[in-house]
Protein backbone atom coordinates (compact mmCIF):
# COMPACT_ATOMS: atom_id res chain seq x y z
CA UNK A 1 0.00 0.00 0.00
CA UNK A 2 1.30 3.48 -0.85
CA UNK A 3 1.81 5.97 1.98
CA UNK A 4 -1.01 8.50 2.50
CA UNK A 5 -0.60 11.36 0.04
CA UNK A 6 -1.87 14.91 0.13
CA UNK A 7 -1.28 18.65 0.00
CA UNK A 8 0.46 21.10 2.32
CA UNK A 9 -0.48 24.70 1.48
CA UNK A 10 1.76 27.49 2.76
CA UNK A 11 -0.49 30.54 2.52
CA UNK A 12 2.37 32.94 3.26
CA UNK A 13 3.89 32.44 -0.20
CA UNK A 14 0.67 32.36 -2.25
CA UNK A 15 0.64 35.24 -4.77
CA UNK A 16 -2.97 34.81 -5.93
CA UNK A 17 -1.98 34.00 -9.52
CA UNK A 18 -4.74 31.33 -9.87
CA UNK A 19 -2.45 29.03 -11.86
CA UNK A 20 -3.77 26.21 -9.67
CA UNK A 21 -7.38 27.00 -10.62
CA UNK A 22 -6.56 27.04 -14.31
CA UNK A 23 -4.52 23.82 -14.16
CA UNK A 24 -7.29 22.05 -12.25
CA UNK A 25 -9.96 23.05 -14.75
CA UNK A 26 -7.79 22.19 -17.73
CA UNK A 27 -6.82 18.72 -16.51
CA UNK A 28 -10.29 17.77 -15.23
CA UNK A 29 -12.07 19.36 -18.21
CA UNK A 30 -14.26 21.55 -16.00
CA UNK A 31 -16.21 24.49 -17.49
CA UNK A 32 -14.78 27.93 -16.81
CA UNK A 33 -18.12 29.35 -15.63
CA UNK A 34 -21.49 28.14 -14.37
CA UNK A 35 -24.07 28.37 -17.15
CA UNK A 36 -21.89 30.65 -19.25
CA UNK A 37 -22.13 33.52 -16.74
CA UNK A 38 -18.92 35.35 -15.92
CA UNK A 39 -19.81 38.23 -13.61
CA UNK A 40 -17.64 40.15 -11.17
CA UNK A 41 -18.21 39.12 -7.56
CA UNK A 42 -17.30 42.47 -6.02
CA UNK A 43 -15.20 40.56 -3.47
CA UNK A 44 -11.70 41.86 -4.20
CA UNK A 45 -10.11 39.83 -7.03
CA UNK A 46 -12.09 36.70 -6.17
CA UNK A 47 -14.54 36.03 -8.99
CA UNK A 48 -14.84 32.25 -8.66
CA UNK A 49 -16.42 32.90 -5.22
CA UNK A 50 -16.23 29.41 -3.66
CA UNK A 51 -15.59 25.72 -4.14
CA UNK A 52 -18.39 23.89 -5.93
CA UNK A 53 -19.09 21.23 -8.55
CA UNK A 54 -17.13 23.01 -11.27
CA UNK A 55 -14.56 24.85 -9.11
CA UNK A 56 -12.39 22.24 -7.39
CA UNK A 57 -9.70 24.81 -6.55
CA UNK A 58 -10.50 28.28 -5.25
CA UNK A 59 -8.05 31.09 -4.50
CA UNK A 60 -9.30 33.28 -1.65
CA UNK A 61 -8.38 36.98 -1.47
CA UNK A 62 -8.70 38.39 2.06
CA UNK A 63 -7.93 42.09 2.47
CA UNK A 64 -6.97 43.32 5.93
CA UNK A 65 -6.55 47.08 5.61
CA UNK A 66 -7.56 49.90 8.00
CA UNK A 67 -9.58 52.84 6.76
CA UNK A 68 -6.48 54.84 5.88
CA UNK A 69 -5.30 51.87 3.75
CA UNK A 70 -1.90 51.90 5.46
CA UNK A 71 -0.08 49.09 7.27
CA UNK A 72 -2.49 46.47 5.98
CA UNK A 73 -1.93 43.05 4.47
CA UNK A 74 -3.32 40.52 2.03
CA UNK A 75 -4.10 36.96 3.08
CA UNK A 76 -4.17 34.64 0.07
CA UNK A 77 -5.09 30.97 0.16
CA UNK A 78 -5.70 28.33 -2.46
CA UNK A 79 -8.50 26.21 -1.02
CA UNK A 80 -9.43 22.64 -1.95
CA UNK A 81 -11.08 19.49 -0.58
CA UNK A 82 -9.39 18.45 2.67
CA UNK A 83 -9.55 14.68 1.99
CA UNK A 84 -10.31 14.17 5.70
CA UNK A 85 -9.13 11.04 7.50
CA UNK A 86 -12.59 10.97 9.09
CA UNK A 87 -14.70 12.04 6.12
CA UNK A 88 -18.33 12.93 6.78
CA UNK A 89 -19.19 12.76 3.07
CA UNK A 90 -17.99 9.17 2.85
CA UNK A 91 -19.91 8.24 5.98
CA UNK A 92 -23.32 9.44 4.75
CA UNK A 93 -23.16 8.38 1.08
CA UNK A 94 -26.00 5.85 0.57
CA UNK A 95 -24.75 4.35 -2.70
CA UNK A 96 -21.06 3.79 -1.97
CA UNK A 97 -20.18 6.36 -4.62
CA UNK A 98 -17.62 7.97 -2.30
CA UNK A 99 -14.54 5.85 -1.70
CA UNK A 100 -11.19 6.09 0.05
CA UNK A 101 -8.42 5.34 -2.42
CA UNK A 102 -5.14 3.51 -1.89
CA UNK A 103 -3.53 6.96 -1.40
CA UNK A 104 -5.89 7.70 1.55
CA UNK A 105 -7.68 10.34 -0.51
CA UNK A 106 -11.46 10.68 -0.88
CA UNK A 107 -13.01 10.38 -4.35
CA UNK A 108 -16.60 10.63 -5.62
CA UNK A 109 -17.37 8.11 -8.39
CA UNK A 110 -19.81 9.96 -10.63
CA UNK A 111 -21.15 6.78 -12.23
CA UNK A 112 -22.41 5.59 -8.81
CA UNK A 113 -23.69 8.95 -7.52
CA UNK A 114 -27.49 9.28 -7.45
CA UNK A 115 -27.48 13.04 -6.78
CA UNK A 116 -29.06 12.75 -3.31
CA UNK A 117 -26.89 15.63 -1.94
CA UNK A 118 -26.32 13.97 1.45
CA UNK A 119 -22.58 14.51 1.09
CA UNK A 120 -23.07 18.24 0.48
CA UNK A 121 -24.78 18.67 3.86
CA UNK A 122 -22.26 16.41 5.61
CA UNK A 123 -19.13 18.33 4.55
CA UNK A 124 -18.20 20.88 7.26
CA UNK A 125 -15.97 22.76 4.80
CA UNK A 126 -18.59 23.39 2.10
CA UNK A 127 -16.42 21.68 -0.50
CA UNK A 128 -18.91 19.52 -2.39
CA UNK A 129 -21.59 20.75 -4.77
CA UNK A 130 -23.53 19.48 -7.78
CA UNK A 131 -21.98 19.67 -11.23
CA UNK A 132 -24.86 21.11 -13.31
CA UNK A 133 -23.74 19.31 -16.46
CA UNK A 134 -23.14 15.86 -14.97
CA UNK A 135 -26.00 16.10 -12.45
CA UNK A 136 -23.81 14.49 -9.78
CA UNK A 137 -21.92 15.71 -6.73
CA UNK A 138 -18.30 16.52 -7.56
CA UNK A 139 -15.13 17.83 -5.92
CA UNK A 140 -11.35 17.56 -6.05
CA UNK A 141 -10.06 14.02 -6.56
CA UNK A 142 -6.47 15.01 -5.76
CA UNK A 143 -5.95 14.09 -9.43
CA UNK A 144 -6.49 10.39 -8.69
CA UNK A 145 -5.94 9.50 -12.33
CA UNK A 146 -2.58 11.29 -12.30
CA UNK A 147 -1.53 9.62 -9.04
CA UNK A 148 -2.29 6.21 -10.54
CA UNK A 149 0.09 7.08 -13.35
CA UNK A 150 2.83 8.28 -10.99
CA UNK A 151 2.22 11.96 -11.76
CA UNK A 152 1.88 14.96 -9.44
CA UNK A 153 -1.55 16.65 -9.18
CA UNK A 154 -2.04 19.38 -11.78
CA UNK A 155 -2.52 22.24 -9.29
CA UNK A 156 0.66 21.71 -7.27
CA UNK A 157 2.60 21.08 -10.48
CA UNK A 158 1.47 24.50 -11.78
CA UNK A 159 2.07 26.49 -8.55
CA UNK A 160 5.00 28.87 -9.26
CA UNK A 161 5.85 29.63 -5.61
CA UNK A 162 5.44 26.14 -4.10
CA UNK A 163 2.61 27.43 -1.97
CA UNK A 164 0.85 24.14 -2.82
CA UNK A 165 3.15 21.21 -2.07
CA UNK A 166 2.39 17.55 -2.80
CA UNK A 167 3.88 14.44 -1.22
CA UNK A 168 3.46 11.88 1.53
CA UNK A 169 1.71 13.23 4.61
CA UNK A 170 4.67 12.44 6.87
CA UNK A 171 7.09 14.32 4.62
CA UNK A 172 4.73 17.27 4.30
CA UNK A 173 4.17 17.53 8.06
CA UNK A 174 7.91 17.57 8.70
CA UNK A 175 8.43 20.23 6.02
CA UNK A 176 5.53 22.33 7.34
CA UNK A 177 6.74 22.22 10.96
CA UNK A 178 10.17 23.46 9.87
CA UNK A 179 8.53 26.28 7.93
CA UNK A 180 6.50 27.34 10.99
CA UNK A 181 9.69 27.38 13.09
CA UNK A 182 11.41 29.48 10.42
CA UNK A 183 8.55 32.00 10.38
CA UNK A 184 8.54 32.23 14.17
CA UNK A 185 12.28 32.94 14.14
CA UNK A 186 11.78 35.70 11.58
CA UNK A 187 9.09 37.36 13.71
CA UNK A 188 5.85 35.93 12.25
CA UNK A 189 4.72 34.36 15.52
CA UNK A 190 1.11 34.00 14.30
CA UNK A 191 2.06 31.14 11.96
CA UNK A 192 0.58 27.74 12.79
CA UNK A 193 -0.65 24.57 11.07
CA UNK A 194 -4.33 23.84 10.54
CA UNK A 195 -5.32 20.19 10.13
CA UNK A 196 -1.81 18.73 10.31
CA UNK A 197 -2.52 16.67 13.43
CA UNK A 198 -5.37 14.37 14.45
CA UNK A 199 -7.36 17.02 16.34
CA UNK A 200 -9.36 18.00 13.26
CA UNK A 201 -11.33 15.02 11.89
CA UNK A 202 -8.45 12.63 12.51
CA UNK A 203 -6.18 14.81 10.38
CA UNK A 204 -6.57 16.50 7.00
CA UNK A 205 -4.73 15.12 3.99
CA UNK A 206 -4.81 18.68 2.71
CA UNK A 207 -3.61 20.91 5.53
CA UNK A 208 -2.58 24.56 5.76
CA UNK A 209 -0.09 26.99 7.24
CA UNK A 210 -2.10 30.03 8.39
CA UNK A 211 -1.27 33.34 10.07
CA UNK A 212 -4.73 34.24 11.38
CA UNK A 213 -7.74 32.49 12.91
CA UNK A 214 -9.31 29.73 10.76
CA UNK A 215 -12.57 31.68 10.50
CA UNK A 216 -10.75 34.53 8.75
CA UNK A 217 -9.95 32.08 5.94
CA UNK A 218 -13.49 30.67 5.93
CA UNK A 219 -12.44 27.51 7.76
CA UNK A 220 -14.29 26.08 10.79
CA UNK A 221 -12.23 26.05 13.99
CA UNK A 222 -13.75 22.76 15.18
CA UNK A 223 -15.47 20.84 12.35
CA UNK A 224 -17.59 17.84 13.33
CA UNK A 225 -18.55 14.52 11.83
CA UNK A 226 -22.28 13.95 11.14
CA UNK A 227 -22.27 11.15 13.75
CA UNK A 228 -21.59 13.72 16.48
CA UNK A 229 -25.23 14.76 16.12
CA UNK A 230 -26.72 11.28 16.23
CA UNK A 231 -26.93 10.82 20.02
CA UNK A 232 -28.52 14.19 20.82
CA UNK A 233 -30.75 13.81 17.77
CA UNK A 234 -31.86 10.36 18.90
CA UNK A 235 -32.69 11.62 22.39
CA UNK A 236 -34.75 14.48 20.98
CA UNK A 237 -36.62 11.96 18.81
CA UNK A 238 -37.35 9.71 21.82
CA UNK A 239 -38.49 12.63 23.97
CA UNK A 240 -40.60 13.97 21.12
CA UNK A 241 -42.25 10.57 20.67
CA UNK A 242 -42.97 10.28 24.40
CA UNK A 243 -44.48 13.77 24.45
CA UNK A 244 -46.74 13.02 21.48
CA UNK A 245 -47.82 9.76 23.12
CA UNK A 246 -48.57 11.49 26.43
CA UNK A 247 -50.63 14.18 24.72
CA UNK A 248 -52.54 11.47 22.87
CA UNK A 249 -53.37 9.67 26.13
CA UNK A 250 -54.50 12.92 27.79
CA UNK A 251 -56.64 13.82 24.78
CA UNK A 252 -58.23 10.35 24.74
CA UNK A 253 -59.02 10.46 28.47
CA UNK A 254 -60.51 13.95 28.27
CA UNK A 255 -62.67 12.95 25.35
CA UNK A 256 -63.76 9.78 27.12
CA UNK A 257 -64.66 11.60 30.37
CA UNK A 258 -67.08 13.86 28.52
CA UNK A 259 -69.16 11.06 26.93
CA UNK A 260 -72.70 10.53 28.38
CA UNK A 261 -73.37 7.21 30.12
CA UNK A 262 -76.09 4.93 28.67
Amino acid sequence: MPEPMGFYTDTTVCIGCKACEVACKEWNQLPSTNGGLNTLSGNSYDNTRRLDGIHWRHVKFIEQFPEDRRDGRWLLMSDVCKHCVQAGCLEVCPTGAIIRTEFDTVVIQSDACNGCRDCIAACPFGVIEMNPVAGTAQKCTLCYDRLQGGLEPACSKACPTQSIQFGTINQLRDRAQKRVAQLHQSGETRAYLYGADEKILGGLNSFYLLVDKPEVYGLPSDPKMPTRNLKPGAWFSVLGGMLVGLLGVISFRNRGSGEPRP
